[in-house]
């Protein structure tokens, strides 16, 4: 198998990774919208918004 496949592979079950853990801990989050979106967009969030990137850590955490 090629590294680019393998890389590629990785970086998807991360994102996918990062979608239920963001989604299983939706409700210690500051949000009361969606969280399907905000979990789908959660790597735009994280680089992008200093107050995503806190929900969502803290959605991760716990803390």
């Amino acid at each position: 198998m090629p590294t680019a496949t393998i890389v590629l592979w990785s970086l998807l079950a991360v994102y996918i990774l990062g979608i239920w853990r963001f989604l299983a801990g939706f409700h210690r989050t500051n949000y009361s919208q969606s969280g399907f979106f905000l979990a789908v967009i959660w790597p735009i969030g994280v680089f992008a918004n200093g107050r995503y990137r806190q929900n969502f850590f803290k959605a991760l955490t716990g803390s």
